[in-house]
């Protein structure tokens, strides 16, 4: 920290933004508020003296004004709001939140969200998004023609009722108007979904295909090429992680542990307990594609090699089902990470299964 450098903090809405900037002693040098503009900001941002940085929270506006204001600081940090939820205190408003920002961000103790600077990957990224919405609408719909059958007392199990060659004799069974009327619409809204979906899949699937790295990564056993262009788009690259835990970290697939007393006095002297450590399941502050995308890819490999026999072999030792698949997709990430970092295609005669 050095004596000229100001600390921005800016709480953004759709119209106004709300900023405060701090010297390095804390003090308040600067509190307005501001269009929602890229030129105002800017030309905030260069009437202030000395070194600046700057903080917003993640939002919907945070990946634009991430572009605008990154140029023209020394630091941008783009917080996590959930932690900041945890600093709380005291009054809520614009102007409090971002002072509360701004003190924040001298203290050291935000919480950056990763902003890539990858312009390869953006149209990627894009496409990903549309596929991910698209599914999302596909099966919550598809959630909805269940529940209106199962709310009529009609039993409704599997994929028939969805098929286009039995839906008459589905609706035959609602006797009710509106009812029927309102699965008609569901059954048009699934037909227009589910084109589309696929259209938006093969999309992925080509854009992909044009990265060197989707190449790299496809190789692996059971992730394919859509898999693979999930992966690069969420990641951007392979470097933001110096060692494989951090990734199992960002994934969801770190063990979270408990351990309380961990020292005691014996013969006046402090040594370790030999209490085990508990454990509290997986870590639930993640990136939830990534964690489906190597929780699915071991799930899927369970019946092919080299999985099939890597599984066998954590079972046989005592380990239950569960985590046995569980450190199948922590290998599976840390092997993507790995040739991905190397550029070099999967080779399992290079991997050592026995770990």
């Amino acid at each position: 920290m050095k004596k000229r450098d100001k600390y921005m903090g800016m709480d953004v809405h759709q119209a106004t933004t709300v900023t405060c900037v701090m010297d390095a002693e804390g003090k308040t040098v600067l509190e307005t508020t501001v269009a929602t503009e890229a030129g105002t900001l800017l030309r905030l941002m260069e009437g202030i003296n000395g070194p600046l940085h700057v903080t917003f929270e993640e939002g919907t506006q945070a990946a634009w004004l991430y572009e605008v204001v990154r140029g023209y600081a020394k630091e941008v940090i783009v917080c996590d709001p959930r932690r900041n939820r945890l600093l709380e205190e005291g009054s809520k408003g614009d102007k409090p939140d971002a002072r509360k920002l701004a003190q924040l961000l001298r203290a050291g103790l935000l919480r950056s969200v990763y902003h890539g600077h990858e312009e390869a990957t953006r149209k990627l990224k894009q496409l990903v998004r549309a596929y991910e919405n698209l599914s999302d609408d596909t099966q919550r719909t598809m959630v909805r023609i269940k529940a209106v059958y199962r709310s009529r007392g009609i039993a409704c199990r599997g994929q028939e009722a969805y098929q286009p060659t039995q839906r008459k004799q589905w609706l035959e069974k609602l006797s009710e108007p509106g009812a029927r009327q309102r699965m008609e619409w569901l059954y048009e809204e699934l037909d227009q979904l589910a084109p589309l979906r696929r259209r938006a899949k093969q999309a992925v699937i080509r854009e992909g295909g044009k990265h060197r790295a989707v190449a790299l990564l496809r190789t692996i056993p059971q992730v394919g090429p859509l898999r693979s262009a999930l992966i690069v788009a969420t990641v951007d690259t392979p470097h933001r992680f110096r060692t494989k835990r951090q990734l199992w970290s960002y994934s969801g697939l770190a063990v979270v542990t408990h351990m309380s007393s961990e020292y005691q006095i014996q013969e006046d002297r402090v040594i370790g307990s030999r209490k085990p450590i508990a454990t509290r399941g997986l870590n639930r502050n993640c990136n939830h594609r990534m964690k489906d995308v190597f929780i699915g890819a071991a799930t899927g490999g369970a019946q092919i090699e080299p999985y099939r026999t890597y599984l066998e072999r954590l079972e046989q030792t005592g380990m239950r089902a569960e985590m046995a698949r569980l450190t199948l997709a922590r290998k599976i990430a840390a092997v993507a990470l790995s040739i991905w970092k190397k550029g070099e295609v999967f080779d399992p005669k290079k991997l050592n299964w026995t770990t």
